[in-house]
């Protein structure tokens, strides 16, 4: 769960709609229209990202009159299939995949199983990726090949850094010509953090 108290607001007299803040914003909560930057108020995760990026400073972010609370509720899943989902992502359900908006593996597993097609879809219902906004892609894109969905990059977005060789993946070769690492060691390591024992609810 999220709870937004920021919102992006735009000085059109400032904006250029050089599209940056478009580009920039994980929920894709931001359009040009006629060269001024629109803002979906029901949209934006006030992540800052548009404020911080704009060449020109023509975003602000402002106190929301009321906050925004983003959750995806669990009890709409299955939550063995969520387990299950998890586990073929090679991640443990409880595990945290976003540290900033503290967002667990269950949570956007749960956000996939009712629908979530794509990194951007998940950060709006689940708020992750609306923090530091790097590296939480990768478990969602984990997530996503898990339960074979091959999301696209949204057209002209930089927000993307595409998904990362995990431990799993590591070829024999590699393995064989830096033989001082500990790759097979480190696996059974992650292994059992995959699969240890739930401890807010009933493993499956």
């Amino acid at each position: 769960m999220k709870v937004v108290n920021l919102l992006a607001v735009v000085d059109a007299a400032k904006c250029r709609g050089c599209k940056t803040c478009e580009r920039v914003c994980p929920v894709l909560a931001v359009r040009v229209e006629n060269k001024k930057a629109q803002i979906d108020e029901a949209r934006c995760r006030g992540c800052n990202n548009c404020e911080q990026r704009c060449p020109e400073s023509a975003v602000a972010m402002v106190r929301r009159e009321e906050p925004l609370v983003v959750r995806v509720d669990w009890d709409e899943a299955d939550y063995a299939e969520i387990v299950a989902l998890c586990r073929r992502a090679r991640l443990n359900p409880e595990q945290l995949v976003c540290y900033c908006t503290a967002t667990r593996a269950e949570e956007v597993a749960a956000a996939v199983l009712q629908g979530a097609r794509s990194p951007e879809e998940i950060s709006l219902r689940t708020g992750a990726r609306t923090g530091c906004k790097v590296e939480c892609i990768q478990p969602l894109l984990r997530l996503l090949e898990a339960a074979g969905i091959q999301p696209e990059p949204p057209e002209g977005g930089w927000q993307w850094y595409g998904r990362t060789v995990t431990a799993w993946e590591i070829p024999e070769d590699i393995k064989k010509k830096y033989a001082g690492f500990y790759f097979d060691e480190d696996i059974k390591l992650l292994d059992r953090v995959v699969n240890a024992p739930l401890q807010g609810r009933r493993d499956s």
